[in-house]
């Protein structure tokens, strides 16, 4: 099976890469740059600006592909010309959207791809709605073979899911508390790029998908008090000291997590994953996020160019405690 990558050079698009070529795909990506992560080796490497529409003709020429995934559509400007571009040379095109095109509070959960998109505050999710119905409707009106695939808080060994990142990691192993929005009870969603893959990649050239929009996301439910404990007990942390206090009072003393904790983190975001399970029967995911969490501090700790503290972060945390 033929397939192309537009972008896919960041960190989920790297990992479905290298699945898709375990999985025996023919994998062409097409990059503007020499990519910042490893490429997987057997992955046919062009360079071109994907979102030049003349300089993606001339490198693709006539070549025909099983499936075309956009990995860097980020507002309908990027997206406009692909219906004409790509109908009759893919009997796939994926576009790579994310859950944060819904609304939050989401008025029922579990959240369904059908559950209401609305982002008035995050440029980036709002434009990923334009690009949505951008092409939903050249699906509607011209048989575009659309698929729309919506990752949520997705991480590898790389990043640390938490607003605070290794600062958080340091302060609980001199044992400083560490700052919880809320009461650290509302519920999230983390999926790892490795079980991403695996979902993702068994959608591609899957005649069922077509027409249909997909979160891939693991369905597993965890408190933002678990996703802190849990990197405790990988950074060999017994007993961590968490502090909860108010997303509004966290924002006076960290203005930049402001409008993150307001429109997102405070809310709960758990998903129902029957659709995604429908279309691929077989997908489990494979990595608990206590086995996700010492692969992210083993990296960490491996490279000690990444432990950084944001002092900043640090004295506002230390303020926001004796407040």
């Amino acid at each position: 099976m033929r397939v192309l990558f537009l972008g896919g050079a960041g960190m989920i698009g790297s990992a479905a890469a290298a699945r898709a070529v375990d999985s025996g795909f023919d994998v062409t990506i097409v990059t503007r740059s020499e990519p910042a992560r490893q490429v997987a080796d057997g992955v046919r490497q062009l360079r071109a600006d994907v979102r030049d529409p003349a300089a993606l003709r001339a490198v693709l020429a006539d070549e025909e592909f099983d499936a075309v995934v956009n990995w860097v559509g980020f507002t309908p400007d990027d997206v406009r010309v692909h219906p004409e571009l790509f109908t009759g040379r893919t009997g796939q095109y994926v576009f790579i959207s994310t859950c944060s095109v819904f609304g939050r509070p989401v008025p029922n959960l579990p959240i369904t791809e059908s559950s209401p998109r609305r982002q008035p505050v995050f440029g980036y999710a709002r434009d990923k709605i334009a690009c949505e119905l951008l092409l939903e409707d050249a699906h509607r009106s011209g048989g575009f073979p659309l698929t729309i695939v919506r990752p949520f808080h997705t991480y590898d060994r790389t990043v640390i899911p938490v607003l605070a990142g290794w600062t958080a990691i340091e302060r609980m192993r001199a044992g400083r508390p560490v700052v919880v929005h809320g009461d650290g009870t509302s519920l999230w969603s983390l999926t790892h790029a490795r079980d991403f893959a695996r979902a993702f990649v068994a959608l591609l050239g899957l005649d069922h998908a077509v027409g249909e929009s997909v979160n891939v996301v693991s369905g597993d439910i965890l408190t933002w008090d678990q996703i802190h404990l849990t990197l405790a007990a990988a950074a060999g942390v017994r007993t961590p000291v968490l502090r909860h206090r108010a997303s509004e009072s966290i924002a006076v003393h960290v203005p930049g997590w402001g409008e993150v904790l307001e429109h997102d983190f405070r809310h709960s975001m758990l998903f129902d994953t029957s659709k995604l399970r429908s279309l691929v029967p077989a997908f489990v995911p494979e990595v608990s996020f206590s086995q996700g969490a010492r692969e992210v501090v083993a990296h960490y700790d491996a490279h000690p160019e990444l432990r950084s503290v944001d002092e900043k972060l640090d004295r506002a945390f230390d303020a926001l405690l004796k407040a």
